[in-house]
């Protein structure tokens, strides 16, 4: 099969027989075997009527069904799971998408050799409470992550070689994140693709607020954290363990050596727990052994994680 189409979807029964159809004249324009994977993420209107009306009509679509709402990265998830597709290109369901650029990040993937092609709408019919600070977000994504050449890491048009997102597991909201965890995963060929961006047909957006936005950095920092350290804690936790330890230590050293050398010296003297240098060093040791411990606590958990050595193998011969 050539294409698999992903489409996460939250009440947006108004659009999908368009979508569905827009598609469909596509694929066939360009003879393309594919198939269309509709995942409805617990919608509370008639979205899932309409994707069971749309696969009694044709064999070329499939359907997942959500018990409720859990959000665009579990959908894309179980969608990857079905998917079959050489290639899998995932949109979202408002008609904002356009399927026309399907056929180009198809040769992309397949001739240019790319495993990632990620979509940029570089002309854009949001508002600006969306537009400002999702110019914020990716210019932070672009320098955390080391993917340069992106514009728009969280653009649902992409298209990716089949082994991506069979090697990824996007869970909580990571979906903003694809191009970094394809990344992590050793998926190091990524490109993107400008592509039209339409106005909203029907309904309002299903996603904004400020939620959003700060969710989006917690979630960036995370995914830092864990290709960074997430098989070695100790290395980040024992090492700024050492140094505030070390820096409390060397303070209570000083205080110590100090009023030593006063008495002495025969020079006025206070008591150490007067000064409230001694206060921050025994703070700054406890804190020191606290990060100490976690990177060990943290380390104990990784030996004995059972995915600890799932490393992702391409060719064995």
């Amino acid at each position: 099969m050539n294409i698999s189409v992903v489409i996460p979807l939250y009440n947006e029964e108004e659009s999908l027989p368009e979508l569905h159809a827009w598609i469909a004249r596509v694929m066939e324009a360009h003879h393309y075997t594919y198939e269309i994977i509709f995942v409805n993420d617990g919608s509370t209107d008639r979205s899932w009527e309409v994707i069971e009306k749309l696969c009694a009509q044709s064999s070329c679509v499939k359907g997942i069904k959500f018990r409720r709402n859990y959000g665009k990265s579990p959908a894309l998830f179980c969608g990857f799971r079905k998917a079959e597709g050489d290639v899998v290109i995932t949109m979202d369901a408002d008609l904002q998408d356009s399927p026309d650029e399907i056929p180009e990040l198809y040769r992309m993937i397949t001739e240019e050799g790319y495993d990632l092609v990620s979509g940029y709408k570089k002309k854009r019919y949001d508002p600006l409470s969306k537009t400002i600070p999702t110019k914020l977000f990716n210019a932070t994504a672009r320098a955390v992550s080391g993917i340069h050449n992106l514009h728009d890491f969280n653009c649902g048009l992409k298209a990716y070689r089949k082994d991506v997102v069979k090697n990824i597991e996007v869970y909580g909201e990571m979906h903003r994140y694809i191009p970094y965890l394809a990344k992590n995963a050793g998926f190091t060929r990524i490109g993107e693709k400008v592509v039209h961006h339409q106005a909203r047909k029907y309904g309002s957006t299903k996603f904004g607020g400020l939620n959003r936005f700060f969710n989006g950095y917690l979630d960036l920092l995370l995914l830092w954290f864990l290709s960074k350290f997430g098989v070695k804690p100790m290395h980040m936790f024992g090492f700024l363990g050492s140094i505030v330890f070390l820096l409390g230590f060397i303070s209570c050293a000083v205080l110590g050596f100090g009023k030593l050398y006063a008495m002495y010296n025969g020079l006025p003297y206070r008591l150490v727990t007067d000064s409230p240098y001694f206060y921050f060093a025994i703070t700054t040791m406890i804190i020191g052994t606290q990060l100490f411990l976690a990177g060990f606590v943290g380390e104990l958990v990784i030996r004995n994680a059972p995915e600890r050595n799932n490393y992702k193998v391409e060719k064995e011969i």
